[in-house]
């Protein structure tokens, strides 16, 4: 008899029991980015390469380049940059819809990435990646050190025209 009124009281309380209601909207493409995109990004949407001068658009899987008249998307990449090794090239990941319509603003920006193959790719992003990573800290404290030593010799020959 117990055991019936506990499982009537059990049962009954669960339809006074509102389900809680939560909305949450996260969106992670890494399943769909390709294995030469860049380490590190769990959302991109197009990624600029400045050495082709040519956005990838990750959900369409399409390549946009201006032909000299106008922007084309294709799903395949220009004759010319077949055989490009994409894993090497930097790669600037862009969250916005046509970045092709700024392309100025990228282009000032970025252009001097050109030649630069110093990001580690998708498919690249174990061992190396921390081999790369503890290379770039060691760089930045050392270009820390040369600034500081600069700074205090700048700082020592102002004091000594005053």
């Amino acid at each position: 008899m117990k055991k019936l009124f506990y499982a009537a009281l059990f049962l009954g309380g669960l339809f006074f029991v509102k389900p809680a209601e939560a909305q949450v909207n996260v969106s992670f493409n890494i399943g769909l980015q390709p294995s030469w995109g860049p380490v590190g990004y769990d959302y991109a949407r197009y990624y600029y390469m400045p050495e082709f001068d040519m956005y990838y658009d990750i959900s369409s899987r399409h390549y946009t380049y201006y032909d000299g008249r106008r922007w084309i998307s294709h799903s395949s990449i220009p004759r010319r940059y077949r055989g490009r090794d994409f894993h090497r090239t930097y790669k600037v990941v862009i969250n916005e819809s046509r970045p092709w319509r700024n392309h100025r603003h990228y282009y000032d920006r970025y252009h001097g990435y050109s030649r630069n193959y110093s990001q580690v790719a998708i498919r690249d992003g174990g061992r190396d990646y921390r081999r790369a990573d503890k290379h770039y800290r060691k760089m930045e404290k050392k270009h820390y050190k040369q600034h500081r030593k600069m700074e205090k010799r700048w700082n020592k020959g102002r004091h000594h025209r005053d």
